[in-house]
């Protein structure tokens, strides 16, 4: 594939130089003129671009709309484009004046919008709808869908948890809201729903849909768009449609990409130099072994990746179309042993029979992807921390260190790969058995396996790693799906109509095994292919679970539409889970919405509003993304403490005692189903024929039934934790969503867009019986379960809470403020000083165009949000340095600190983490197929060149201020801790696409 994508660039390449000296096919021999017009008024249409399909050769309307073109022969076609009118193609043939009228595009208007179980005409949609198509998606090295959402919708979060290749996101649709079920939306593609548990894949569990086989991604945010999902919709619900074959276009596409990534941005240790100085300067010992060693020059690398996509897809009639392709990614990451690869394939064939009644649909998915990850955070701790006088080889070998693991050694040593291999399938079959009565069979499969070995190589020169370890992880995930629809579809006059009602039954399966073992042989085979024996001194640990979940739902929607002013939707679903006791089995969620198409009032004709729609909702979802039988009793044998007694009265030891059975978990069926209640008003509107659009929304949600693992008040109780409902506790999110976009042209040929969105959004725990709900706490020697961040009453999720840092004492110590005046400075002083949620979100994008160039532009950022720097507070101390460790500046911030000064939990290490970041850029060019003479085979050929996080402006210190811990405590999420985090990398990226 390398050879071919090799010949490949280097003939197009010599065909561009050439390309000048290369006579046309054809001379310019038929001359068309004309005008352009609306259809709607007459009125002229200055700068509509006229250009011959296939070619470059193109014009532009005058301020008469009147055009003027010379065309190869009587079978071109023009091509009328216009920014917010429908797209029109005229073949010449023996015509010279071709008078055209442009129809204004109900466009965006009458585009469909993919829903949960069915589409509607964007026009008609009452809920609040994100959608993003592909030729808007982020641009880039992309490994899974979250990363092509970005920043590209109003109201949408999307971080990522590490730079590393394929690094798990968090989505936030609308804030976060609940304690124990993550922030995770409801992923649905094409028609099959996904189940959001873990698959043994270190990585994000999306990695698996490629990118390039994605149509458009719908986000269903409020309450009355999401609500048909029911049960699993609290977080929202992605929408991803793939790509289809379309009637009348056949094509293959070919899309070859080469990228290369370094490390974004450093931190700002103390080079050798400043290192000597500032050692010695803190009152400590040097250890100065002559080198002069950037580690994070070392540790990292200049990381390559490419891409290779194939696909073919048409139709063959109305009655049939099909989309197949290939897909090859291999992303290096920029820490050494990092690595992501997939290979996949996509099969989407559609039929119809039956004089059209019956449709049948098709689509499968089948990806094998492989990660191999380094000790991350030992290999950052390293970066940032090691001895820069050091080398980092000695007579070509890694040079040794007292008792600490060479990093250069470790990469040799440390392995973490996974292999996944995952199928899904589904296949829908319709038929109309009425006029506009039609019933649908949905059947899916969802199959995912995962074998990951996680080994360290015996390392005989370091006590601790001579006998190697090995821990073996098998995954099995499947998922099936059943589920039947009837949808009526009703019109009459002015009236509009349709009626669906539908059963769906999933069930989910997961389990994993662990082998973990120790004692391998030095023998230059790797533990995973060594034979290890089980003996008392090196004992192998077995782990295994597994756990089956089902879901039955009954669900159905009207929607009513009057004379396309008015419209209303009425959603109810019924959800009963094996997550949930015999008594709460069932949740019910209802929800209403309400629309006005203002713009088709009588009062509205000759208004500047193409578009004028005021929406309003309520509606009720669900979150049952809970820890599986926490509603059933365990048990559990125990010698400990009082769980025996000495039936045997010669017993001498706690091992002569039988065993005593315990509750390790109570038998809970009360435990309810957690409830989102959302309401929102929107207003869409569109001007100047479109050509400036946008979107306005309010809403506000509350989740009630917080679900929690909570400690007993009361310490004699059969089990140190039970579940249970947090009785009156609310976690509220309220916000105001704002996005828009401009188009428009030049008659010169240039044409521009620019748009973008911003979200404002309060977060606020109501009505908490406890002090403080922990999710984040410190780790490292003297720190570890030291407090934050957390919930906390009256305070957005991810408060932190902590002592407030004043500077350093006379004693050289820190000195904290006494916020209660009481003389003395403890736990009681804490107080909350920020929150790790940003409170603004925000986007925006600029697209250039001129005949063949174009240029694009993102940026997106936050703003009201902080972060602990973790990673500062564990090694960029004055200790540490004085212990010839390195660090930065901030050690030695305060002169007179003392270097036995502890690094406790407080502001000192809490920094601003707003932010704003160029995403991506993307210049382009199209090559003229005819020009080069290959236009009989080539359709269309674009080169474009990529530049992904560009730069980032931010008073973050750490290497970047997007954080996402991806950890969680006691199962309740971790937000804004940076601790030896993965860094991002800055990619450039080459690509060529080729239609034929």
């Amino acid at each position: 594939m390398k050879k071919l994508y090799f010949k490949l660039t280097l003939y197009l390449g010599l065909c561009a130089v050439l390309m000048s000296s290369m006579s046309y096919a054809a001379p310019l021999v038929i001359k068309v003129s004309g005008q352009v017009t609306d259809a709607a008024d007459g009125t002229e249409m200055i700068g509509c671009s006229i250009s011959e399909k296939g070619t470059t050769n193109g014009v532009l309307s005058d301020a008469s709309g009147n055009f003027s073109i010379n065309v190869k022969d009587q079978n071109s076609v023009l091509v009328f484009d216009f920014i917010g009118y429908a797209r029109q193609e005229v073949v010449v043939g023996s015509q010279t004046t071709i008078n055209i009228q442009l129809v204004q595009e109900a466009n965006q208007l009458d585009d469909i919008v993919v829903l949960g179980y069915g589409t509607q005409k964007k026009s008609d949609v009452t809920g609040s709808v994100g959608t993003v198509k592909s030729e808007d998606f982020n641009k880039g090295v992309v490994s899974n869908p979250g990363q092509l959402l970005q920043g590209k919708i109003a109201g949408v979060n999307v971080t990522s948890v590490s730079g590393e290749p394929g690094a798990a996101q968090d989505v936030v649709i609308r804030g976060v809201g609940s304690l124990r079920s993550g922030t995770t939306p409801l992923y649905v593609i094409d028609g099959f729903v996904l189940d959001n548990s873990g698959n043994g894949f270190a990585s994000n569990p999306l990695n698996f849909i490629n990118p390039q086989d994605i149509e458009s991604i719908n986000v269903l945010k409020d309450a009355s768009a999401a609500a048909i999902y029911g049960a699993r919709a609290a977080n929202g619900v992605i929408v991803i449609t793939t790509k289809k074959g379309k009637e009348g276009k056949s094509e293959v596409n070919l899309s070859v990409s080469t990228a290369t990534s370094t490390l974004a941005n450093k931190i700002d240790v103390f080079s050798a130099a400043d290192f000597r100085k500032n050692v010695v300067s803190a009152g400590g010992t040097l250890f100065d072994a002559g080198g002069n060693t950037d580690w994070q020059d070392e540790l990292t690398r200049t990381a390559r990746s490419t891409a290779t996509n194939l696909s073919m897809s048409g139709a063959a009639s109305e009655k049939f179309s099909y989309f197949a392709s290939l897909g090859l990614d291999n992303q290096e990451g920029i820490l050494n042993n990092s690595s992501l690869k997939r290979y996949s394939g996509r099969l989407n064939l559609n039929q119809t029979a039956l004089g059209g009644k019956m449709k049948i649909a098709y689509n499968f998915i089948g990806a094998q992807t492989e990660n191999s990850r380094p000790d991350g955070t030992n290999m950052v701790t390293d970066m940032l921390r090691l001895n820069p006088t050091i080398p980092a080889r000695t007579n070509g070998m890694p040079t040794l260190l007292d008792d600490i693991l060479s990093p250069v050694a470790r990469q040799d040593l440390y392995s973490d790969d996974a292999v996944n291999s995952r199928i899904i399938a589904n296949i829908s079959p319709s038929l109309e058995l009425y006029k506009g009565l039609t019933y649908k069979l949905n059947l899916g499969v969802d199959f995912s396996s995962t074998d990951r070995a996680v080994q360290t190589v015996p390392y005989a020169l370091l006590e601790g790693l001579d006998l190697g370890s090995l821990n073996s992880i098998y995954s099995k995930n499947s998922n099936s799906l059943i589920e039947n629809t009837l949808n009526y579809v009703f019109a009459k006059d002015r009236h509009n109509m349709s009626f669906l009602a539908g059963h769906s039954f999933q069930k989910f399966f997961e389990n994993q095994t662990s082998f973990q073992r120790t004692g391998f042989a030095n023998n230059d085979i790797e533990p995973r292919y060594q034979d290890q024996l089980s003996t008392t001194e090196q004992p192998t640990i077995v782990n295994t679970y597994a756990t089956k979940n089902e879901l039955q739902s009954f669900f159905g929607r009207v929607n009513y539409g009057f004379a396309d002013k008015y419209m209303v939707t009425a959603t109810f679903r019924a959800d009963g889970s094996s997550k949930f006791g015999a008594n709460n089995k069932y949740g019910y969620f209802p929800s209403f919405a309400a629309g006005w198409n203002i713009t088709n009032e009588d009062f509205m004709s000759g208004s500047t509003f193409t578009n004028l729609k005021l929406r309003a909702s309520w509606g009720q979802t669900g979150n049952q993304e809970i820890p599986s039988k926490i509603t059933q009793a365990n048990f559990n044998d125990s010698r400990a403490d009082n769980d025996t007694y000495p039936l045997d009265p010669n017993a001498n030891t706690l091992d002569d005692y039988p065993y005593g059975t315990i509750y390790t978990r109570l038998a809970n069926p009360n435990i309810q189903w957690e409830v989102s209640t959302q309401s929102n008003i929107g207003l869409d509107f569109g001007l100047f024929s479109n050509k400036l659009t946008g979107t306005v929304d309010y809403f506000n949600k509350a989740s009630t039934n917080i679900l929690l693992e909570a400690v007993p008040a009361d310490p004699i109780q059969p089990t140190p934790t039970f579940w249970t409902n947090v009785p009156n506790m609310e976690i509220r999110n309220s916000g105001l969503e704002l996005a828009l976009d401009f188009q428009n042209g030049s008659q010169s040929g240039f044409y521009y867009n620019v748009g973008g969105n911003v979200t404002f959004i309060k977060n606020k725990v109501v009505d908490s019986p406890y002090a403080v709900l922990t999710t984040g706490a410190a780790q490292g020697a003297g720190q570890t379960g030291a407090t934050i961040n957390g919930y906390i009453n009256g305070e957005a999720i991810g408060s932190y809470f902590m002592k407030e840092f004043i500077g350093i004492g006379d004693d050289g110590l820190n000195l904290f403020k006494d916020q209660n005046g009481d003389g003395q400075v403890i736990e009681n002083d804490r107080i909350v000083v920020g929150s790790a949620l940003p409170s603004m979100l925000y986007a925006f994008y600029t697209n250039f165009g001129y005949k063949n160039f174009d240029l694009s532009l993102n940026f997106n950022g936050v703003s009201g949000n902080k972060i602990y720097n973790h990673t500062a507070m564990s090694i960029f101390n004055k200790g540490n340095l004085a212990s010839s460790f390195n660090t930065t500046d901030f050690a030695v911030q305060y002169p007179e600190e003392g270097i036995t000064n502890s690094n406790e939990v407080s502001t000192r290490y809490l920094e601003d983490g707003s932010y704003l970041r160029m995403n991506n850029a993307t210049l382009a060019y199209k090559l003229s197929p005819q020009k080069l003479g290959i236009d009989k085979w080539v359709n269309n050929i674009r080169f474009s060149v990529t530049g992904q996080n560009l730069f980032v402006i931010t008073k973050y210190t750490g290497y970047d201020p997007e954080i996402n811990s991806g950890s969680s405590i006691g199962g309740v999420q971790t937000f804004g801790i940076d601790r030896f985090t993965y860094p991002k990398p800055r990619t450039f990226l080459l690509g060529l696409n080729v239609t034929f």
